[in-house]
Formats: structure tokens, sequence, C-alpha cells
């Protein structure tokens, strides 16, 4: 089944076409993003991939709304040269990645004017997002009129969660009337992780315990009791929990109410300088994580210190976490910095050996783009690296919506 994959921001929309039967049998056709939308200037970058066939598109042209970026996405997908497909019409189905509808939806659904209505309503939770994410919905239904629409929610897989682990201890009513409460983000890694693991382990999931670890720009982890979420680090938005490229993680509150008086910031500027200017950012001045352990390794004194509080925070969680998952089979790293980096590994991984965390360097240090172990050969506790696939698990659970509803 060929499923198109649509991820839309505000400015942008990235995508894939895969042609897929299972988790292990698919091919990737093509890849793409559409960026600066709505600027004097747009870009579109395309990749086809057919083996024997890869080549890679850019073109620089005004994209004056998100309807023109998908005209042109269209247009490659299907353009005699650098095409994959013949014609729309062989699209079979339209995966949207959504960062939130709420408890409204706990799994992955096709779209209806009602599951629509739901993604508006929680536009205040994630306003930088779902409205960006029902534009794209708007534009694929006129370009895919014949292909089912499905919405994969990032919010679902922690829905699991019990109200002991997501409610925040504040007048009942902000969660009755408001629906403050944790929903935790990053859902499709985490669950994708989850099943790679006890695949790998050879586990049913329903018997899987594990702590995953998902760290890239965006940094979150979650507690899997039985193949399922019951605690996760991040909140109401992305912004809590750990600490992140750009954003802070968890901070006093009241701290913000201080730095306000202190500069005379609002509070829509406070919210940008945490989402936007804290994290690494803030502590060291750069948020790639690869410059921030090239300049620690220097001996730049704010890029250490950084790596430290980065790890410290982890840290923490995993110990917190080990509280509330009992035979605990894993620790799961996983997105760009856990995947690729293994100094930060290292990092988080050093002084827990009291808990059973026994990292082995060189299996650690290894490349490979693999799922693997690199904990000491004796450790009881395993520590796995799995590269997370979020597009191949859209693609999935669209194709299982498509096919079961």
């Amino acid at each position: 089944m060929k499923i198109l994959v649509i991820n839309a921001g505000s400015s942008s929309i990235k995508y894939q076409l895969m042609d897929l039967t299972d988790v292990h049998h698919y091919t990737l056709l093509a890849t793409g993003l559409v960026e600066k939308i709505g600027e004097s200037t747009g870009r579109v970058t395309h990749k086809t991939l057919i083996p024997g066939h890869e080549s890679q598109h850019v073109e620089d042209d005004p994209l004056p709304s998100h309807r023109e970026g998908m005209s042109r996405v269209v247009a490659l997908l299907t353009d005699p040269d650098k095409g994959v497909i013949r014609d729309a019409a062989e699209i079979e189905g339209v995966g949207h990645r959504v960062l939130s509808c709420g408890e409204v939806y706990s799994d992955t659904v096709r779209v209806t004017p009602e599951v629509k209505a739901a993604i508006r309503e929680f536009f205040p939770l994630g306003p930088l997002h779902n409205p960006a994410n029902l534009m794209g919905i708007d534009v694929a239904e006129e370009f895919f009129p014949h292909a089912p629409q499905v919405a994969i929610f990032d919010t679902a897989f922690h829905q699991t969660m019990p109200p002991k682990a997501f409610l925040y201890a504040v007048p009942y009513d902000w969660y009755t009337t408001h629906r403050l409460r944790r929903y935790g983000f990053h859902g499709t890694s985490h669950k994708y992780v989850t099943q790679e693991a006890a695949d790998y382990l050879g586990l049913p999931l329903a018997d899987i315990n594990l702590i995953t670890i998902h760290l890239g720009n965006g940094c979150s982890m979650a507690a899997i009791r039985g193949g399922k979420c019951v605690d996760t680090s991040m909140g109401v938005t992305p912004l809590e929990g750990l600490v992140m490229g750009t954003r802070s993680g968890d901070i006093d509150p009241a701290a913000l109410e201080y730095i306000m008086g202190q500069t005379g910031m609002d509070i829509h500027q406070m919210i940008n300088a945490l989402n936007k200017a804290a994290g690494l950012k803030g502590i060291c001045g750069v948020n790639d994580m690869r410059e921030v352990v090239a300049a620690a390794a220097d001996g730049t004194p704010l890029a250490e210190t950084a790596l430290e509080l980065f790890a410290y925070r982890i840290q923490k969680y995993i110990g917190a976490y080990m509280a509330v998952v009992p035979k605990l089979h894993a620790l799961v790293f996983t997105a760009g910095i856990g995947e690729n980096s293994f100094p930060v590994r290292d990092r988080i991984c050093r002084g827990l050996e009291h808990l059973g965390v026994r990292l082995d360097a060189a299996r650690n240090e290894a490349p490979s783009r693999e799922p693997r172990e690199i904990q000491q050969a004796d450790a009881a506790l395993k520590i796995l690296v799995i590269p997370t696939n979020e597009e191949l698990q859209i693609a999935l659970e669209t194709k299982h919506t498509i096919e079961t509803s």
C-alpha cells in the first residue's frame, strides 16, 4: 500500500512516500521538505530514493500558502523524470502527524469532520502545531480526495498514564474545566521503539518494561510497564521535563514572575525565551549537541556545565522511573542524540552503576545504524540503542486504520 506521510508546520511540509506491507517489508520511495511557505522565496527539496534511480532536486520559488507547497509535492512525486508514481491516485492513504487532541482520542483515527473539530478545539494547547496540522489535512484532502486521511496524535501513546501520573497538584477544576494535565509528546517515537525493543529482546509487548529516552533537539522520556506508558517527562506542552536544545525543561514557576519583574518581559516573551533561548543554548550559546560536546572537549567551561546539566536531569528521571517500573528490562536510547552521540550516552550512564546501569565503553563507541546492546556483557540490565522511525510508525498505523475501519 502506498502511503504518504505528512508533517505540516506553520511554514513547512515534511513528507515521505512509502510502499509498505509491514514493518519489515517496505520501500521508501521519496522524501522531501517544503519550507519558507509564505516568505518571499520558498524552497522545495525533493529526494527520489528508488534503488538505482536516486536523485535530489531543489527549487526556490515563492510559495504563498500550503496549497502551493502541496501542489509542488504532487508535481514532483508524479514528474516523469523526478517522480516515483504516475498519478496522485496511486496514493492509497495519507497519514498526518498531529500534535494533540487531548483526551478526545487515545488512538489513531480516520479524519472526519468530528476529528477536525476536535483538533481545532485544542488550538489553545497547541498553538504552534495544531493549526498547521489541520491546514495540512485540509490541503491533502483537496489534492488526494480519493485517499483516506488518517490522524496520528503525538500524545496518544501516553493516554495510558494513570491520574496519579498525569494530574498536576492544582485546583481540580483546572483539569475538569480547562483540561490542564500532563499529555506528553514524542508518543509516536516512544511507541515505535517500545515495539522494536520487545521484538529485539524476544518478549511479548504486553510483558516489556522499559525506560525510553528520546534525545534530539527536543527531549523526553517515558516509563513503560507492560508495553504501555505509565509516565512521561513532557507535560501539558513540550516545555516540561528534560533540558533540551533550546527549551528549559523543569523550572520553578515562581522564577518566571521574578525574572519578568527584573527584566520587564511579559508572559509571551517569557514563554518564548523558555522555548527558544533556554536549554543548552541558554547555558552555553549553542543548541547543536555536536558543537556542545566538541566545545566541552576543548575545555570550554559553560559547554561542560551544559553537558553536566543535560545528563544530570536525565539521570534523575531514570531514578524516578525505576521506582515505578518493576523488573526493568532495559534503558532505550533513541533519536538523533540518543542514537548517535556516544559521549552523551556515556555521561548519562556514568555514576549509575549502583542502579545496575553498567555501560561497556567499546560497545557504546562502536558505530552502527542497527538496534544494539551497549551494556557490559554480564550486566543484568540491558542498555539498548534503537533507531526511531516515526514516519514508518505513522505509515503503519495509517495502513492498519484504513484496513480495519
